[in-house]
């Protein structure tokens, strides 16, 4: 059994072809600019659509612990008191509510992806499994990806890397590609915008590269956190420098996860606000990029 935040039908940015991407919650980074930033959390949360709520306040008399209520048009919901229940969600007819996070079994998650796999044949598809970090979940991410190989589906799995070693290696044996998503290759501005130092994150793609995984590179170019040209140039050696990779996906910025952190009662002031890099500057940094002799793709 695990923890599942969505399961993404006809996805084709995250991997080759056609894929279905199932979203395992629990991560181990805290970027501050997180475009899913529900699947930071290890355990099920609720969101909230201010834009949906009709102010019937169905939620606030069904809750039977006194965890919500509503000051000036906004839902406040009390965390120490809220135990998941779910009553509230049961009588929101607008549905405004929504509980993040749903127990899933194998069995069950590969019912959905068995519903895609005519798909997967036509276009060299197949499951991709992100989140969050799908290696919180290691022992559920193994029974998956067991279970797509004895289908015969092509496997992906997005990480950020950071997870023990030999986990990492054992997990490897039934994955066709890694998404591996680098940050910054400087420690110190690693630590400072994500929570974490990267040395292990580094360390585990080496190893992947050693045994000649096939690997992508994944970069989210965010504007004052890694576009300055030191930035880009130390990307290029380091990933110039693996033995088995030859591609880098450019991710800019978008503020799509701050929509997401305000429907989950996140404090604005937790927010990171960047901006969309340029044209110019994306183009500039692929031609840097390329001098390494590294293929570049803008997105997925």
């Amino acid at each position: 059994m695990g923890l599942i935040f969505d399961i993404k039908r006809f996805a084709i940015h995250d991997g080759p072809g056609i894929r279905t991407t199932v979203f395992l919650k629990g991560c181990p980074l805290n970027c501050l600019w997180c475009h899913n930033p529900e699947g930071k959390a290890r355990e099920r949360e609720f969101m909230w659509w201010k834009e949906k709520c009709v102010g019937c306040r169905d939620c606030e008399n069904a809750c039977t612990k006194s965890a919500i209520s509503f000051y000036d048009d906004s839902l406040l919901l009390d965390k120490r008191k809220c135990d998941l229940c779910g009553a509230c969600v049961n009588v929101c007819h607008s549905q405004a509510l929504k509980l993040i996070g749903k127990e899933m079994t194998v069995a069950q998650i590969m019912k959905e992806i068995e519903k895609d796999m005519l798909f997967y044949d036509e276009s060299r598809g197949g499951v991709t499994f992100s989140g969050g970090e799908p290696l919180m979940q290691p022992f559920f991410l193994h029974g998956l990806l067991k279970a797509c190989k004895e289908r015969g589906v092509h496997t992906a799995v997005d990480t950020c890397g950071h997870t023990n070693s030999d986990v990492l290696l054992e997990i490897s044996k039934h994955v066709d590609l890694f998404l591996y998503d680098v940050k910054v290759i400087n420690d110190e501005k690693h630590i400072k915008f994500t929570g974490v130092s990267n040395k292990l994150i580094l360390d585990n793609l080496n190893m992947l590269s050693k045994i000649r995984q096939k690997l992508i590179v994944r970069f989210a170019l965010i504007p004052g956190v890694n576009n300055d040209k030191e930035d880009i140039l130390e990307l290029g050696a380091f990933v110039s420098s693996l033995e088995n990779v030859k591609e880098i996906s450019i991710l800019p910025y978008h503020k799509g996860g701050i929509e997401k952190s305000k429907r989950l009662r996140k404090p604005e002031y937790l927010f990171f606000l960047s901006h969309s890099p340029t044209a110019e500057t994306i183009s500039e940094i692929e031609r840097t990029l390329k001098d390494f002799g590294l293929m570049i793709q803008i997105g997925g």
